[in-house]
């Protein structure tokens, strides 16, 4: 393809084979200074009704790359946050509109919807154009070449469950009783989508993964994706076994409290009181349940997925590594919930930092030859060409 080879190393590139260097990474931000930015984006955010939050974004994202040090040198973020500013307020309006349309003109909710899934795509690559193009490493920019068929390819099946609701589901009106054949119609098509998008929640992953990462690019090194869909499928059912086995035991630990309660703290109640107060147990033991299941499963897969991920992305000269530890991640994020809960939401700031520099600093870069020297014909080749070429996009974070 013409656009790869614009990346590919040319001759005067190629630097003869070297020791590999291994860059470690390390987050020197800490919770007291994101503090004070996330305390006062927060307020402005709300001040002006969401609109300071392009703005609050870009703080966010400068804090957390200029922390991230690779090799000993920061990441750097040059976005001009006017720009988010602008791509914000197209995503306002498509949602608006999509909100306008689904209540006012419920007959149209699939015209809406078509419109989204048809911008949608090209959006999202916009976002990520942007976003490494304003990205920088030792005074070299990033960019991500993906093209915009394979966003499309790779995004759009993501959709074809919500156009199935629209178009399929049938139309009750509120305060209407629903006749049994309308109610089994719609048990199918829920059903039968629900479970064609779980069955196939793998192989999208897959999709939108292998053209995101296959996109990255480098002082002229494009990234790709080693990973094929059956390691995705894994991953999706050893998480649900984790989250199955979580159930399990936490339904377990419920009904063996409630049976020593009620045969200890309850015996001298009479029969009907004993009753009510394991009645009022029951619900506290299954919203225990509910979160339990995310806060074993949640870190389970995260870090299972960012080591799939990045242990396999790889150029011709770079080659990612990741080493996020399950009981590591579970104990960071029990921490931040119950700290979270304590302080009333005030600890956020310091749970997203805890959580970045753990996520972070469990990768690590290998590089052949020599950095430097590739690095310095980069800075040249790019010079007069990437500049404020992001300023050409939309100027959206979606998020990478």
């Amino acid at each position: 393809m013409a656009q790869q080879d614009d990346f590919a190393p040319t001759v005067a590139m190629a630097d003869a084979p070297g020791p590999v260097q291994t860059l470690d990474i390390r987050f020197t931000g800490s919770g007291s200074e994101y503090f004070r930015i996330w305390i006062v984006n927060l307020l402005l955010t709300l001040v002006t009704l969401t609109l300071y939050a392009p703005f609050a974004r870009a703080r966010r994202i400068a804090y957390f790359q200029n922390n991230t040090l690779v090799g000993g040198d920061p990441l750097g973020f040059h976005a001009d946050p006017w720009k988010m500013f602008r791509g914000y307020l197209l995503i306002l309006l498509l949602g608006v509109g999509y909100w306008a349309v689904s209540n006012f003109l419920p007959g149209f909710t699939w015209m809406a919807l078509v419109v989204f899934m048809a911008l949608w795509p090209a959006l999202w690559r916009a976002s990520l154009q942007f976003r490494l193009r304003n990205t920088s490493w030792r005074g070299v920019r990033l960019a991500f070449v993906g093209d915009l068929q394979g966003a499309y390819l790779s995004m759009l099946p993501f959709f074809l469950p919500a156009l199935a609701f629209v178009l399929f589901l049938p139309e009750v009106q509120e305060g209407e009783d629903m006749a049994p054949e309308v109610a089994r119609r719609f048990l199918m098509v829920l059903g039968g989508v629900t479970l064609s998008f779980t069955l196939l929640m793998p192989w999208l992953m897959a999709r939108i993964k292998h053209y995101q990462h296959g996109g990255y690019v480098f002082a002229q090194e494009r990234t790709q994706l080693h990973a094929g869909t059956r390691r995705f499928y894994a991953l999706f059912l050893k998480a649900g076994g984790v989250s199955l086995v979580a159930a399990v035991v936490g339904a377990a630990l419920m009904a063996l409290v409630v049976f020593v309660l009620a045969r200890g703290m309850f015996s001298d109640l009479a029969e009907g009181q004993r009753r009510a107060m394991v009645s009022l147990l029951v619900p506290v033991g299954l919203g225990v349940i509910y979160l339990l299941i995310p806060l074993v499963s949640a870190p389970y897969f995260g870090a299972r997925f960012q080591n799939l991920l990045w242990g396999a992305t790889r150029s011709d000269r770079i080659r990612f590594a990741s080493a996020l530890r399950f009981r590591s991640l579970f104990r960071v994020t029990l921490v931040n919930w119950l700290l979270i809960v304590v302080t009333l939401g005030l600890y956020w700031p310091f749970a997203k930092v805890r959580a970045a520099r753990l996520k972070l600093e469990a990768l690590s870069i290998d590089v052949d030859g020599p950095v430097d020297g590739w690095l310095a014909r980069a800075q040249q080749a790019q010079k007069g060409v990437l500049g404020d070429a992001a300023g050409d996009f939309f100027g959206m974070d979606m998020g990478l």
